[in-house]
């Protein structure tokens, strides 16, 4: 069974940068693409970022240039560098795992808050 913890969230001010990670356990975490997702107050969750299992990588039109994501198999983990953030970045940030045959795991999310 997948587990998937995200932490290292936060409140930056704007212009300033967090990198919450995200580690897995239960599974063999190098196969597998990972991905960042968020959800903001009254909107839907969104893509942000996927790594794939050879650190191929993806980022939704806004985030790109400002967010990177890495991960380290050795740890099981997944990071994601955010700089210049902008109070619009604010929102709760998840980590998916993708899993064989269109099934998914996901953390249980950790806050950013981008506010003066």
């Amino acid at each position: 069974q997948v587990q998937l913890v995200e932490s290292g969230g936060g409140l930056v001010q704007p212009g300033g940068s967090l990198r919450p990670s995200c580690a897995a356990s239960g599974s063999i975490f190098s196969a597998y693409t990972m991905g960042w997702y968020r959800q903001a107050p009254g909107k839907q969750r969104e893509l942000v970022a996927t790594i794939s299992s050879i650190g191929s990588t993806n980022y939704a039109g806004s985030m790109k240039g400002r967010f990177t994501i890495s991960r380290d198999n050795t740890k099981k983990t997944v990071y994601l560098q955010m700089n210049s953030l902008k109070a619009e970045d604010t929102a709760v940030y998840y980590c998916k795992m993708f899993l064989p045959g269109g099934a998914s795991a996901w953390g249980q999310g950790t806050q950013v808050t981008v506010s003066s």
